[in-house]
């Protein structure tokens, strides 16, 4: 017998020896008397006598006054178990114990996923909306919903595949914190902007998975330009004010299931902000607000700013772009290693001239 049913069952029986116990204080006195004088103890056992019910029996929904005063007398002496659940006012059932985790199960993920649709609805209603214009976006080389079986879109899919099934549970071993993904370069000019952008419209096409694209290169901010915005309140307004409403610094895009998060306004001691408590809680917030959500972090080159060693602390991927022809051994083997702490490194060969090594990609560990 389950503990719901047991519960049930114990409360028909206090609310039968309720009755009786009313019944009996009822009673004329000449009645009490001539059954002989009743003590406590005797009491308890006609009430144990009668708790026997049939199976399927249900308690009446109403007591009168004196019936409850004596149900909850009868409560004091023969205490319910502390699981016990029915619908009536003189008793409260505790949501985290487990006997109403089975009546309540159900119900409560459904009131969970309202929830989650509901704080969508508000986040939209509270962000600023763009249309991008995917002409320019697209002459710029970035691709676009309307380019989905094009050269550069089968190019992607081969880089985006090994990071979204770590985010998704299929790698070999399970990625932490692996839908938080870092691009990034030795230096500049190797194609990282370039890349967070195109990986988050490939991504954006997927059917499972949701991005934010993060402008996290708060020094020279290049994201905002490719997609055609003006200056506007970001990421380094939302860590110097924590009280500010992250969704009103989120855009939304008329791309279906990409989001924006420019760098925002230009701070005094960004690196500090980056670094600091507000910015690990941002983080949190931000990957786990929706459960399908890839953060796609737009970060600085790891060999001039201290502020990419940062960011590569929140998160569980870290994918390199290497120029061909360009960046040394020695140079990626510095920034390899400014790195080697992340669950996942990965590279990418950008700008090769040969066709056979456009989009080469592999793990480093």
């Amino acid at each position: 017998m389950s503990l719901v049913e047991q519960a049930a069952k114990r409360l028909e029986q206090l609310r039968k020896a309720a009755t009786e116990a009313s019944s009996e204080a009822a009673a004329p006195a000449s009645a009490r008397d001539g059954a002989g004088s009743t003590d406590n103890a005797s009491t308890i056992e006609r009430m144990v006598r009668r708790m026997e019910v049939a199976p399927g029996e249900t308690a009446q929904a109403a007591q009168p006054t004196a019936e409850r005063r004596a149900a909850d007398m009868a409560a004091d002496q023969l205490p319910l178990p502390r699981h016990a659940a029915a619908d009536t006012p003189s008793l409260r059932a505790d949501l985290g114990d487990s006997a109403d985790q089975e009546m309540r199960r159900e119900p409560v993920l459904g009131a969970l996923a309202d929830v989650q649709d509901t704080e969508a609805r508000d986040d939209a209603r509270r962000s600023r909306r763009i249309a991008i214009d995917l002409k320019r976006v697209a002459a710029a080389g970035v691709l676009t919903p309307d380019a989905v079986e094009s050269r550069l879109a089968n190019e992607l899919r081969v880089i985006k595949r090994p990071i979204v099934n770590n985010c998704i549970g299929k790698s070999a071993s399970r990625v932490v914190h692996a839908n938080r993904v870092m691009i990034t370069s030795s230096s500049p000019g190797e194609g990282k902007s370039f890349l967070s952008a195109n990986l988050a419209m490939s991504i954006a096409m997927e059917r499972d998975s949701t991005v934010l694209l993060i402008e996290a290169d708060t020094a020279r901010p290049s994201l905002s330009t490719l997609l055609g915005l003006p200056p506007t309140p970001g990421l380094l307004d939302l860590l110097a004010n924590p009280g500010m409403d992250v969704a009103t610094a989120l855009i939304r895009t008329d791309v279906p299931k990409l989001a924006f998060l420019p760098a925002g306004t230009r701070q005094q001691h960004s690196n500090e902000l980056l670094a600091s408590e507000v910015m690990q809680r941002l983080v949190d917030e931000l990957a786990s607000r929706y459960p399908d959500r890839i953060l796609i972090f737009d970060s600085p080159p790891l060999l001039f700013s201290p502020e990419a060693r940062v960011l590569a602390r929140y998160v569980g991927q870290v994918v390199v772009v290497v120029e061909a022809e360009k960046t040394t051994h020695g140079m990626l083997t510095q920034a390899l290693s400014m790195v080697e702490d992340c669950p996942v490194v990965l590279l990418a060969l950008n700008k090769a001239t040969s066709p056979e090594e456009k989009g080469y990609y592999y793990y480093t560990g």
